[in-house]
């Protein structure tokens, strides 16, 4: 049976990058050893890294101020690695939901955290507006995409302070007027690579400016080093997870960069959450003006509640994978990410449509 990967992460990758890293695994650049294996001194993989950084800077025109570092580790070690650098007393955070919750945990080691705005209120199904980013803080952090409760920011917005952002499930989703924000980070699983590997896009002026002594893998400007020669290899990189996330770069430039990816990414949305509104089975659960375009959320209505595991053993009968809504919030959510194609969409939409005909 053909499956459909809605997974949330790890996710679906784009099947001419699971084919690369399948053949490199047996042999790399044709050096007869396998990308598991290969020294990451070699040329053949600094040639790999330099590749992977340049295609970051095109896919999203990341100007020079700019460094890209590809480091170990995901998301949430950047948690704490983004106020070890930046935060010298205060900083401001976007509370819109779990990962934001925990970015905030960790930068409360750190110094004063200001939540200058928050959507707990409503089960963070909804981004704040109308909040004020106080001027003396040393950053303000938001969380573009938040998978767990189906919300998204769809704009780079203004700041006084520098922006930084957790991009994790949005990254390469969308054109991202990079020169906005100080720094950019997130865990490739989504829609850049398999998990092992976080990017991070710094603006290399905000650093060297905090009084506490850093350890040397915290410090960016360990990862930064001489550009040309290091490409964030201050210590073994992740080889595999870097090279799969190459590959998966080259794909969204031959598909036609970040701009087609927006549009695809609308057209799938929108098939799917036009299916939710209109099925009286389903109720979405993000504010609409809100939604996310990467990470659909959705429950049965009131009157079908006790449908909801009915529903989850037929979508499953049917290929469907990943379509159960996190541990902590229920229901449903289906992550249609880059590499989800159209017919995995279209399959769902069908499959809500034959279980209505059925209740």
């Amino acid at each position: 049976m053909l499956k459909y990967n809605f997974n949330a992460g790890p996710c679906v990758l784009p099947k001419q990058a699971t084919e690369a890293a399948i053949a490199a695994i047996r042999d790399f650049d044709n050096t007869g050893v396998g990308v598991l294996e290969i020294s990451h001194r070699t040329p053949g993989w600094e040639r790999v890294m330099k590749e992977t950084a340049d295609l970051w800077r095109e896919l999203l025109a990341i100007p020079d101020t700019h460094q890209v570092l590809l480091l170990g580790g995901g998301a949430s070690t950047q948690f704490f690695t983004v106020p070890a650098n930046l935060m010298k007393k205060k900083a401001a955070y976007l509370l819109t939901g779990t990962w934001a919750q925990k970015a905030i945990k960790e930068a409360k080691l750190f110094g004063e955290v200001d939540i200058v705005a928050s959507s707990a209120d409503k089960n963070f199904s909804y981004v704040p507006k109308g909040y004020t980013i106080p001027e003396d803080a040393d950053y303000f952090h938001v969380t573009t995409n938040n998978t767990i409760f189906g919300t998204e920011l769809h704009e780079d917005i203004d700041s006084p302070v520098p922006l930084v952002a957790d991009m994790s499930s949005d990254i390469m989703s969308r054109p991202v007027n990079v020169s906005k924000y100080g720094l950019i980070y997130g865990g490739a699983q989504k829609n850049v690579g398999p998990a092992g590997v976080a990017f991070v896009i710094v603006r290399e002026d905000l650093l060297g400016h905090v009084d506490r002594p850093l350890p040397s893998m915290v410090d960016y400007r360990s990862h930064i080093g001489d550009v040309e020669k290091n490409r964030s290899m201050y210590n073994t990189p992740p080889v595999f997870s870097i090279f799969v996330m190459h590959e998966t770069l080259k794909w969204v430039k031959e598909m036609g960069g970040v701009a087609a990816m927006q549009q695809l990414a609308m057209k799938k949305a929108a098939l799917l959450y036009d299916e939710i509104d209109r099925n009286k089975l389903f109720v979405g659960t993000a504010a609409k003006e809100d939604r996310s375009l990467m990470n659909v959320c959705f429950v049965m209505s009131e009157a079908f509640k006790d449908k909801e595991a009915d529903f989850l053993q037929f979508a499953t009968e049917r290929g469907m994978v990943g379509i159960k809504g996190h541990r902590s919030v229920g229901g449903f959510r289906a992550s249609i990410y880059n590499a989800c194609p159209m017919e995995a969409v279209e399959a769902l939409v069908q499959c809500m449509q034959d279980f209505e005909k059925r209740v």
